[in-house]
């Protein structure tokens, strides 16, 4: 069980630094949006490049902070049974919805998302707007995000089981959310 724990504290790393890069994007993002509206209202001038990047940037972010949010346990959840049922069952549900739905379904997106985007690389797509930019590597993203998903399954698979067996503690504390 050790060494399944050194794996999920590798994986749970990985995901930090795709988290922190994601927390960049939103900086980012929103500096060129910035940048971008002032020099179209003070000078008149404007690409498409500088919309489709502000684009791959806000699918980067989500795509690369979902890792994130599913390792904080901070995901949307249905929430119904859930928050009224005692910590074990939670993380039996929890296990069984990593590894029947989450994890079956992160890697099947991995693998068909892989192809749409090397497609997209082997052809060297281009944006059809004027000005716009290269396509493929905003395509790369999905295989990557569902691929670090697919990782963070393994990772909290890894740590409810761990729970079950008395092995290891974690926090998967829940909210409920409050609206």
């Amino acid at each position: 069980m050790q060494s399944l724990l050194a794996l999920s504290g590798a994986i749970d790393r990985l995901n930090d630094r795709f988290g922190r890069l994601a927390e960049w994007l939103v900086l980012g993002a929103c500096v060129i949006s910035a940048g971008n509206a002032t020099v179209r209202y003070l000078f008149k001038m404007s690409s498409n490049g500088w919309l489709e990047i502000q684009w791959y940037m806000f699918g980067a972010l989500v795509f690369f902070g979902a890792s994130q949010t599913l390792r904080k346990n901070e995901h949307v959840r249905v929430d119904l049974v859930y928050a009224s049922i005692s910590e074990r069952s939670r993380l039996w549900i929890d296990a069984l919805g990593f590894g029947f739905c989450m994890l079956p379904i992160m890697v099947l997106l991995t693998v068909l998302s892989f192809r749409f985007a090397l497609a997209s690389w082997q052809i060297n797509e281009w944006s059809n707007s004027a000005g716009g930019l290269v396509v493929w590597p905003a395509k790369a993203i999905l295989p990557t995000g569902f691929a670090l998903l697919a990782l963070q399954s393994v990772s909290e698979l890894i740590k409810r089981a761990a729970m079950l067996r008395g092995a290891a503690r974690f926090d998967t504390a829940y909210e409920k959310p409050l609206q």
